[in-house]
């Protein structure tokens, strides 16, 4: 019986047993001959390996797949309180998701990414990669407004699902075979996702290419974040058009620019003192009187942003047009049925938008 060592450690983890929980559940199996069959070093016996599977529920096909999704070199947009255990359970779900798209894709065809990854080693900038960006999606002025439509056209496959965890916004990777892929924390608000989206297209455009290196320099995870960011503010307010507005920004304005810009207060009022609308002193007024609102926490007034849609359209296809159960889907893919329907979900009609 064949098992991958590796797809082993990923379904324990991902059903969240440490060698030591899982061999105190199966029969025959000691955590010193796991922990040495999951080092490449040891071997099982069929019956316990079987054991093994019945136990996990994954199909015996998924141990003799390899699944890489390298999501431990991705670009998460995060905060300081994202703890490693569930940054870890993070990227087992991602790599799920990841996996998922490519066999998707055997079968659907989804757009294909045309945008252009940039080398800042070039001579561009983050703000001069986020106009090049624009123009070439046509973006002509004003703001981004359905930024996910705008996207999945351009082949990025985009993924929203709710994670309990206040330091996880989003993640973006390549899968195996290629497919850009965005991860979006669905329970923030909408700004927040959206500069998200912005922060991660900029990972995607200037930090993942196999084509072209980023020198030692550039590449740590603070530099590669500050360049995202400043990607996403140009991508989403462009200098040119917003710097006007923001010269003595005043509170009151804060409002009306969120909802023209369709972004944050606290990211308008940045915006303002990096394009120097504002001095160091009326920034810091600013960030006292936002947090003493409560503004800092949850700021009132949403703004619009659309829904990813392929996705989701790519498994109704499956369904609807192909005639595939969960169960079929299951079988397919080499996954149990509880993962199917943890991330297959298959909400409303929808159609892949490619023009």
């Amino acid at each position: 019986m064949n098992m991958n060592p590796r797809q082993l450690i990923f379904v324990r983890e991902y059903r969240g047993y440490s060698q030591t929980e899982l061999s105190s559940h199966i029969v025959g199996l000691s955590q010193s001959n796991l922990s040495k069959f999951e080092k490449g070093i040891g071997s099982l016996s069929d019956e316990v390996k079987q054991k093994v599977i019945d136990f996990l529920g994954f199909p015996e096909s998924f141990y003799d797949r390899i699944v890489s999704n390298n999501v431990e070199n991705a670009h998460y947009r995060k905060r300081a309180g994202l703890l490693k255990k569930d940054k870890e359970l993070i990227e087992r779900s991602n790599k799920l998701i990841g996996y998922i798209v490519d066999q998707i894709a055997d079968s659907i065809e989804f757009p294909n990414f045309d945008l252009r990854m940039l080398n800042l080693e070039e001579g561009y900038t983050p703000e001069s990669a986020a106009i090049f960006t624009r123009r070439f999606m046509g973006i002509k002025q004003g703001p981004v407004r359905d930024i996910c439509a705008l996207l999945e056209q351009h082949g990025i496959v985009i993924v929203e699902k709710s994670y309990n965890l206040d330091g996880f916004d989003g993640v973006s990777f390549l899968t195996d075979k290629g497919i850009p892929v965005m991860i979006i924390n669905k329970e923030f608000s909408n700004d927040r996702k959206r500069h998200t989206i912005a922060h991660e297209l900029g990972h995607i455009i200037m930090h993942i290419s196999t084509d072209f290196a980023i020198p030692d320099y550039r590449d740590s995870e603070k530099t590669k974040e500050q360049e995202a960011d400043n990607f996403a503010s140009e991508f989403l307010m462009p200098k040119n058009e917003i710097q006007a507005s923001l010269k003595g920004l005043k509170l009151s304005s804060l409002m009306p620019l969120k909802h023209f810009w369709l972004t944050s207060m606290a990211s308008i009022v940045r915006r303002a003192w990096v394009l120097g609308g504002i001095d160091q002193k009326k920034y810091t007024y600013f960030n006292i009187e936002l947090s003493r609102r409560g503004y800092k926490k949850h700021e009132p007034g949403q703004v619009y942003i659309d829904s990813p849609r392929n996705f989701i359209l790519a498994n109704r296809m499956f369904h609807e047009d192909l005639g595939y159960s969960d169960i079929d889907m299951a079988n397919a893919f080499c996954l149990p049925l509880d993962v199917i329907q943890t991330f297959c979900n298959t909400r409303p009609t929808l159609r892949i938008i490619t023009e």
